[in-house]
């Protein structure tokens, strides 16, 4: 049974990029999402990619407005999930989408630091959108975080911007790189996430599948502790 407490607040937080990229547009996220990307399809696969099975203690690193940790659990509601952010403006968003489904998801934040969870607590982590507004020690610090709550042979899950794939997505990118800055993006964009993974110490880092946006290429990313 998930003991998270959803209150749990450590108030001296590292400073973070919000959604799109100023704490003023966060109430607008989700319609920039509709708007920009496909969404059904790309949160649908990423879901598809974590496949949560009964009884698995899993982790949303970065649950944002709350649109993916639903979707796990109207997958699978016999999945323990809890969701951790850094973020108070959109875990008040999310908590009151759950709230008003009636769905008891433990929701964190916590101060970007170390995760408040013991070494070896979760199956499954997974993320979507989060690690490209990290800077390059912030994005392989988050890493080890997941490597470590991670049980051995457990999996994690991630969606993010990739490496385009063809011009057309790599110019349009541009829009998110000025919302997000160039400095947290160009890893991405430079297909350097995979690589990150695998030097935290995961095995298997495979690029599973992609998705054109109007905005630049979606990847998914799997891989094993």
């Amino acid at each position: 049974m998930n003991t998270v407490n959803r209150d749990t607040v450590i108030v001296k937080k590292k400073e973070f990029i919000p959604a799109l990229g100023y704490s003023c547009l966060t109430d607008w996220y989700d319609l920039a999402i509709k708007l920009t990307m496909p969404e059904k399809k790309f949160r649908g696969k990423l879901i598809d990619e974590l496949n949560p099975g009964d009884g698995e203690t899993i982790l949303e690193f970065g649950f944002g407005t709350g649109q993916n940790i639903i979707l796990a659990h109207q997958r699978n509601n016999k999945a323990a999930l809890t969701g951790i952010d850094i973020d108070p403006k959109v875990k008040a968003i999310a908590a009151h989408k759950l709230n008003k489904l009636g769905y008891n998801i433990a929701l964190c934040l916590y101060d970007g630091t170390r995760f408040p969870y013991a070494n070896n607590t979760f199956d499954k982590v997974f993320s979507s959108l989060v690690f490209h507004q990290l800077d390059r020690a912030t994005k392989l610090a988050c890493i080890k975080e997941i490597f470590r709550v991670l049980k051995p042979g457990g999996q994690v899950v991630i969606g993010d911007w990739g490496k385009a794939k063809n011009k057309t997505t790599r110019f349009s990118f541009y829009l998110v790189q000025m919302l997000d800055g160039f400095k947290t993006t160009n890893d991405n964009v430079n297909g350097l996430l995979p690589v990150f993974i695998e030097q935290s110490g995961f095995q298997k880092v495979t690029e599973t599948g992609f998705i054109n946006t109007k905005i630049g290429t979606y990847s998914y990313y799997k891989a094993i502790k």
